[in-house]
């Protein structure tokens, strides 16, 4: 997941962006699920940012559509 954050062109993706990079077209939705748990993981140890409209949300509170990214390199 991190290795496909870095090699977007965009700065954040959106869970099913992330499990067709790594699935394909082939049963890309039962990633969804492990996506959504690593982010958590990765997010509460600082690797990962998890934004819902646009802005930083609290990786254990959080609902609905969401979108991925690396943490800013400033």
């Amino acid at each position: 997941m991190l290795s496909v954050l870095s090699g977007a062109d965009r700065k954040t993706l959106g869970a099913p962006e992330i499990a067709h990079a790594i699935a394909g077209a082939d049963n890309w939705h039962a990633l969804l699920s492990p996506i959504r748990k690593a982010a958590v993981v990765l997010a509460q140890t600082g690797r990962l940012i998890i934004y819902r409209h646009g802005k930083p949300v609290d990786p254990k509170d959080f609902r609905g559509v969401y979108r991925l990214g690396l943490p800013r390199q400033d």
